[in-house]
C-alpha cells in the first residue's frame, strides 16, 4: 500500500482539459479561407436583390476572424442589406432562415443596436420583432452568451 501512495502516475492527467470554463484559441485558418462577401452584395442590391443579397452576406459573416476591421466591415455591410428591405418584405426573410441563420441575424441586430446610424433603430427594431417571432427567447438567449461575435 506505500507503494501506490507514493505513485505519482496519477499526476499525468490534465484534469483542466474537462473544465467547461477553460477558453482554448480556434485556429484562425477557416477565417482565412473565406473571401470579403461586399461588393456582391452590394451588386445584388443595386438590382433590387435584397433577398439574395441577404442570404449572402449571412453566409460570408466573419464569426471566426480575429480582424475587428472585416467585422466591422460586414457589420456595415449588413446593416445597408437590412435597410434595403421593405417593411412587408422582412417577414418573408426571417422565415426563410434556419435556426443558426436566426441567431446570426439576432447577432447583427444587436451589434446595430450597439452603434446606430440614422434611423437604424427603427428599421432594427422591426427586424428584431420578426426574428423574434421565429427564433424565440432561446434565440436571444444563445446570442447574448455567445463567445463569437460578428
Amino acid at each position: 500500500m506505500a507503494r501506490s501512495t507514493l505513485s505519482s502516475r496519477f499526476r499525468r492527467l490534465d484534469i483542466d482539459q474537462y473544465d467547461e470554463n477553460r477558453f482554448v484559441e480556434e485556429p484562425e485558418e477557416a477565417a482565412a479561407a473565406e473571401p470579403d462577401a461586399s461588393p456582391e452584395v452590394e451588386a445584388l442590391l443595386r438590382q433590387w436583390e435584397a433577398l439574395r443579397a441577404f442570404h449572402t452576406a449571412l453566409r460570408s459573416s466573419p464569426l471566426h476572424a480575429k480582424s475587428q476591421a472585416a467585422k466591422e466591415q460586414a457589420q456595415g455591410t449588413m446593416l445597408r442589406v437590412l435597410t434595403s428591405f421593405k417593411s412587408s418584405e422582412i417577414e418573408q426573410a426571417v422565415n426563410s432562415l434556419d435556426r443558426n441563420g436566426v441567431d446570426l441575424l439576432m447577432k447583427y441586430i444587436y451589434k446595430g443596436f450597439e452603434k446606430p446610424t440614422e434611423n437604424s433603430s427603427a428599421i432594427l427594431l422591426q427586424w428584431h420583432e420578426k426574428a423574434l417571432a421565429v427564433g424565440g427567447l432561446g434565440s436571444i438567449v444563445r446570442v447574448l452568451t455567445a463567445r463569437k461575435t460578428v
